[in-house]
């Protein structure tokens, strides 16, 4: 019993000089942690940035698309086309 009492005095010291590198350990992770915390939450707020400019320029091509964009790019180049195909009786004038 004597010779557990004893070991029990040396531990009590050692356990308390163990514990200081375990809590600079500690403090030591903790800043990494946090590092790479605000890294994410950094790269996050980027690619929501990114994400809404793509949505934006999305709403503005479904925009172009339902508003009679492409009818009315459509139809210019109906009237091209009409200005390269000579009207009737105009070969005649032409030629």
């Amino acid at each position: 019993m004597n010779d557990i009492g004893s070991w029990i005095w040396v531990l009590i010291p050692l356990t308390a000089i163990g514990i200081a590198p375990f809590k600079m350990w500690l403090k030591i992770k903790e800043k990494q942690i946090e590092a790479q915390s605000s890294l994410a939450a950094e790269k996050s707020a980027q690619y929501a940035a990114h994400v809404e400019r793509i949505e934006a320029r999305v709403r503005i091509l479904e925009q172009i698309v339902t508003d009679r964009g492409a009818q009315t790019a459509a139809q210019i180049e109906a009237l091209r086309d009409q200005e390269r195909i000579p009207a009737p009786g105009e070969k005649e004038r032409l030629g």
